[in-house]
């Protein structure tokens, strides 16, 4: 419909009167709300302007060739929902109520805008996601799922996955895991906020958290209503001086492979942090980020085993997997289980029943032990080509935290800097990377000192990215 004779006026012609071409088509008892939605959605997407005057009902009827009546009772309907305007005498026209709609849907998904080379943390390599073996999983789960179980689901997660999930934790990272307390989560990030609002209602109003740590835990927390403390590190793990100081009754720690320093706390630590769990009565949350990845020698197990009732652990599928599943899992001290149960239950009834089934029949058929195998053996492999690559490209670069995880820690040589130097010129270059100074405000920031992760980028990617960040500052 375009504007032709006197101004303003809607003619058959053009792609907006197109558009009542179909709904004029449609089935008899249909046809009066297609004709409707018809021009509803073309007055809202700006295709019929405001101030546009439609034709008599009569006129458009005759054109359209249905009754009168259908485009008498469309031009009312529209009417009284302000799309149109009527004037007594005057005709019908297209009101200003509406708004021309915008139907574009943004994807805000963190990705490094145009990087030549990536070497952000955090990420594992999505290629390896077992495609073939976790269709066959949903095949047999979709064939074998009785119709009851597609209702609203146990909000603590199906029993068969906190049962596969407690066989695999205790035998994988040592955990302590009675399925009652096994509750499953969307992820780290859930099972994080979960915590905090139970501690709140408890009247908590601060946690500590590592410095250096992840920055989401400060931010999550803050949205329970809690304020994160920084607490320093020392080279045994988190150190005890400060956190006894610090009057906080609960603790975020990533002690079997820290975040981002990547070491392993000591055992010395671990029972020291466990006594002043004791001595507050207070709780440690152990983020198990990673702990399923190392490679020289045996996991370090989970510090949940050594004392279940003041340790909360949570875990996700994130690395091993994919972080978009959203799968994950939370083990709570049984004084905490009932009200971070009910928590969840207000929070969102539970997890997909059919993705929490087809993780169980994963990890039940040995397919998730499989996949760690493949990606340890990925992962390693990528490892040993960044560190040499390294060696190769910044001579006297301070490698650390290769033991475990998908990052390490590099230190470069005064001459590569100072840091603010380094960052422009590799950004300039389209390499992508972060300083470990963006994780805590204990770090000290004279020196290059890079937070590195490999496990998404191929070996020879991994090369040309180091490469890259070379070349960049000779130039």
């Amino acid at each position: 419909m375009t504007p032709s004779g006197a101004a303003g006026e809607m003619t058959p012609s053009g792609p907006a009167w197109e558009l009542l071409v179909p709904a004029a088509s449609a089935p008899a008892r249909a046809r009066g709300r297609a004709l409707q939605a018809a021009l509803r959605e073309a007055v809202r997407t700006g295709r019929l302007a405001p101030g546009t005057r439609l034709p008599s009902s009569r006129e458009l009827a005759a054109d359209l060739g249905v009754s009168r009546g259908l485009v008498t009772e469309a031009y009312e309907q529209l009417t009284a929902e302000g799309y149109l305007r009527s004037d007594r005498g005057a005709g019908t026209w297209v009101g200003g109520a509406a708004r021309a709609a915008h139907p574009r849907a943004r994807d805000l998904a963190p990705r490094p805008a145009g990087a030549r080379a990536d070497f952000l943390p955090g990420t594992p390599d999505l290629s390896l996601f077992p495609r073939a073996a976790w269709a066959a999983a949903q095949r047999g789960v979709l064939a074998e799922l009785p119709h009851q179980a597609l209702g609203y689901p146990d909000p603590r997660g199906l029993p068969r996955l906190r049962t596969a999930l407690a066989e695999l934790l205790a035998r994988r990272r040592g955990v302590v895991a009675d399925p009652e307390r096994v509750i499953v989560v969307s992820g780290v990030a859930q099972a994080t906020t979960l915590l905090g609002f139970v501690l709140h209602a408890r009247g908590a109003r601060a946690i500590g958290v590592e410095d250096p740590g992840s920055p989401e835990h400060g931010t999550l927390y803050a949205s329970a209503g809690l304020d994160a403390v920084p607490l320093p590190l020392d080279d045994e793990g988190l150190a005890t001086g400060p956190l006894k100081e610090s009057d906080v009754r609960a603790v975020v720690t990533t002690p079997a492979h820290q975040f981002p320093s990547g070491i392993a706390y000591s055992a010395r630590r671990r029972t020291e942090l466990l006594d002043w769990a004791r001595s507050v009565d207070g709780l440690v949350v152990e983020d198990d980020y990673d702990g399923d990845f190392r490679y020289d020698r045996a996991p370090v197990g989970a510090l949940q085993g050594l004392d279940p009732e003041r340790v909360a652990y949570t875990g996700s599928v994130s690395k091993s997997l994919a972080p978009g599943l959203r799968l994950g899992w939370l083990l709570v001290p049984a004084a905490l289980a009932e009200e971070v149960v009910e928590r969840k239950r207000t929070m969102d009834l539970g997890n997909p029943v059919v993705d929490q089934a087809l993780l169980a029949r994963f990890m039940e058929r040995g397919d998730y032990d499989r996949q760690l195998r493949r990606c340890q053996r990925a992962y390693r492999e990528r490892r040993d080509t960044l560190v040499s690559a390294l060696e190769e490209h910044f001579p006297g670069t301070e490698v650390s935290g290769i033991a475990a995880g998908l990052h390490v820690i590099a230190a470069l040589p005064g001459r590569y800097g100072p840091p603010e130097y380094f960052l422009e010129r590799t950004a300039a270059a389209g390499v992508a990377v972060r300083p470990l100074a963006d994780y805590g405000r204990a770090v000290e920031r004279a020196d290059v000192r890079l937070v590195l992760g490999y496990a998404h980028q191929s070996p020879a990617r991994i090369r040309d990215g180091v490469r890259l960040m070379a070349q960049a500052l000779r130039a």
